[in-house]
Parts: structure tokens; C-alpha cells; sequence
């Protein structure tokens, strides 16, 4: 492969490594909020361990998920400098405004609840896991804005041979955004649902002594993946009146045309089958012990109907980087050499591919423990030693 090529491929590696942790940060946030929000309500301390349990899940994911989207950024000015030399000015507004205020608020809340179990009151702890949630979707608002400027610069004009942004208003609504956010966060709580889903099923298949709360989670996870189905599925079909009228032929090319088909394929029968799943969730799924290795093979096919649509979204446009404006040939950084190209590639994927193997061994080991075994929340005096204890206490 040439350079271009190798630089595309790098993207796409390590784009695509990175969206599956976002998928996953998506759909957990407003489950663990759900479930910390029952504890609050009610008290009930099985609750409280449902939380803790899938709270701990999320920050894994959360904070493996950062470190690849550090890694992903870096080939913005590594590979494709000419992308900030014409239009970095409009494309790095949205991404500015998702890291500054978006992302450093989402961390900030995640502390604040992650360190305030039994010492924030308990409307004060729950609000954080809601803001988390919140500011989650904010940043997956942004960055979806500065993607939608690439499939239709909306908003900016030319001056002086680079793109100058003029309407904040039209970047804000364009329309390969507002159809593309939702489908964004329904495939987010289909890939979450199915997550806590999945993983209750194996609990509930060795016949856990949690058997509440595994069939609790069951239920929410059935629901929840239900829910996203209809969001995903729903403005998928949208999607397609806007994409037509502006990248005429979008899904016509072989990448993107067969990346749309395999998703459409996938989706389709996962849904039919959630919407048969939706009253035996309620009722007998949780005793049916034939059907829990199914809902466990089941898990990682919303992740790759993820992938395939993104796939198709991006390869659509091509030769645009900026569709009608800049060519994804134009945007490549100049001087670059096949070998460079391929050493990153090999450095960054490598990267990526061990968070994701790091990223799913931790996730499957904290399943597997059970709740039992989780830290996030524990009493202080269980987890310090006899030592220890006097100086706590004195505070």
C-alpha cells in the first residue's frame, strides 16, 4: 500500500478500536444512573451491589477508553495536518468545546462519585452518576458535531483558502447530525443492554447466590437493548432522506454499501428477536437456563453492527475528507513516508489492540468474580488494615 492508504488504515484501526469503548460508555452510564437511582429510592441493598457491580465495569471501560482516544488524537497532526491547515479552524471548535468543557466535567463528576460512596449525601452522590450520564451525551454531541461537518460542511465558507466558520447555529443542527446522534446513542444502549444482559444470563446460568439482582439486571438489560433497538433502527431508516440529498450515491461504493448491508443484516434479526424477548424478560427469562448461553453468544454482535455502520458512514464520502471541499489526498500531511506510516500504524494499533485485550480481561474477570469481589464503594474500614484504622477514625 501506498501511504494514503496506510494512513486510512490507521485511522480506521484505531477509530474503530476506540468507538467500541465509546459504545460501551454510552449504554452503561444511564444503567449504573438507573440502578443507583433505585438504591437511593428505596435503600434496598441489593440494589446497592448492582451498582457497585456495574459501576465498576464502567469505570474500567471508562478509563481504558480514554487512553485510546489519546492515542487516536495524535494522528490528527502526525498523518493529517493538512485537515487542521483548512479547516482545523471549524473542526477543532466542536472537539475544543467536547474536551474543555464537556469531557474535564464528566471526569470531574466520575471522581466526585467514584470517591464519595458513603461520604457525599446520598441526592448529592446520585446527581453525580446522573451528570456523568449527561456529560457523556454531551460529548458524544460534539463529536458527532465535528463529524457531521465532514459528511457536510454546514456553516463555514471559504476565505483566504481555508474554511472560516460563520454560522455556529448550522453546525449545530446540520442535518447528518441531528438524524446521526440518536442513532449514535441507541446503538450505545443496544451495546449496553446487551452487555448487562449477556453477563446476568452467565451469572443466572451457574446459579448464583445474587440470584436478585443478576435477574433484576437481567430484566433492565432486556429493556434497555429493546429501547436502543427501536432508537437505532428507527433513525438508521432516517438517516437515509438527509444522506441521499447531500452525498448523492453515498452507499454505492463496495465498502460502504456491503458495511450498510451486514449491519442492516445483523440488526434486523437482533431486534425481531429483543422484541420476542421482552415479555419473557419480564417473567420466566430468568429461569429459562436453555436460553442464558444464547443471550451470552449474543453480546458482541451490537458492537459489530456498531462498527459496520460506522464503517459505512466513513468510506461513504470518500475521496472527501471534507466532503466537496477537501480530499482525503489533499489532507494527507506532506513528507510523510510509507515506512513511517507503517511504523505508526503497527505502534498504534498495537497500542489499542492491548487496552482492548486489557479492556475486556478486566471486564470479564470482574463478571466472573461476581459482586462479592468489586471495590468501587466498599466500606473504608473493610479495605484498610488494623493499622490503619485508629487515624481514619479520628477523622
Amino acid at each position: 500500500m501506498d501511504v494514503l492508504d496506510l494512513a486510512r488504515v490507521q485511522f480506521a484501526v484505531t477509530g474503530s478500536l476506540h468507538f467500541l469503548f465509546v459504545v460501551l460508555t454510552l449504554g452503561l452510564a444511564p444503567l449504573v444512573a438507573i440502578m443507583h437511582t433505585r438504591h437511593t429510592l428505596t435503600g434496598d441493598p441489593v440494589h446497592e451491589r448492582a451498582t457497585r457491580f456495574w459501576g465498576q465495569i464502567y469505570v474500567i471501560n471508562y478509563a481504558l477508553g480514554i487512553l485510546t482516544g489519546l492515542v487516536m488524537e495524535f494522528q490528527f497532526g502526525l498523518n493529517w495536518s493538512g485537515l487542521a491547515r483548512y479547516a482545523g479552524d471549524v473542526f477543532g471548535a466542536p472537539l475544543a468545546i467536547e474536551t474543555l468543557v464537556a469531557f474535564f466535567l464528566e471526569s470531574t463528576f466520575l471522581g466526585l462519585w467514584i470517591f464519595g460512596w458513603r461520604r457525599l449525601p446520598r441526592p448529592l452522590h446520585l446527581a453525580c452518576i446522573w451528570l456523568v450520564t449527561l456529560t457523556a451525551y454531551l460529548s458524544a454531541f460534539w463529536v458527532m458535531a465535528a463529524n457531521a461537518f465532514l459528511q457536510n460542511p454546514a456553516g463555514a465558507v471559504e476565505r483566504g483558502g481555508r474554511l472560516v466558520l460563520t454560522d455556529f447555529g448550522a453546525l449545530v443542527t446540520n442535518p447528518t447530525l441531528t438524524m446521526a446522534l440518536p442513532h449514535v446513542i441507541g446503538a450505545g444502549l443496544w451495546a449496553g443492554g446487551f452487555t448487562v444482559m449477556g453477563a446476568s444470563a452467565y451469572h443466572l446460568f451457574r446459579g448464583t447466590a445474587e440470584r436478585a439482582l443478576f435477574t433484576g439486571s437481567l430484566r433492565l438489560g432486556v429493556t434497555t437493548a429493546f429501547i436502543g433497538s427501536l432508537i437505532t433502527v428507527g433513525f438508521g431508516y432516517a438517516q437515509f432522506g438527509p444522506i441521499s440529498q447531500l452525498q448523492p450515491g453515498k452507499f454505492g461504493s463496495p465498502p460502504a454499501g456491503i458495511g450498510l448491508g451486514l449491519m442492516i443484516a445483523i440488526g434486523q434479526p437482533l431486534q425481531l428477536a429483543l422484541m420476542f424477548l421482552m415479555m419473557p424478560a419480564l417473567y420466566w427469562l430468568p429461569r429459562w437456563r436453555w436460553a442464558q448461553p444464547l443471550l451470552m453468544l449474543m453480546v458482541p454482535l451490537p458492537f459489530l453492527a456498531a462498527l459496520l455502520g460506522w464503517l459505512a458512514r466513513e468510506t461513504g464520502r470518500q475521496p472527501w475528507l471534507v466532503y466537496g471541499r477537501l480530499t482525503v489526498a489533499e489532507a494527507l500531511s506532506p513528507g510523510l513516508s510509507p515506512a513511517a506510516v507503517a511504523v505508526s500504524l503497527t505502534g498504534f494499533a498495537g497500542v489499542l489492540g492491548l487496552l482492548a485485550v486489557v479492556d475486556y480481561l478486566l471486564i470479564a474477570r470482574t463478571v466472573r468474580q461476581g459482586p462479592g469481589a468489586v471495590t468501587l464503594g466498599a466500606d473504608d474500614l473493610a479495605l484498610t488494615g488494623p493499622d490503619e484504622r485508629a487515624p481514619a477514625l479520628s477523622h
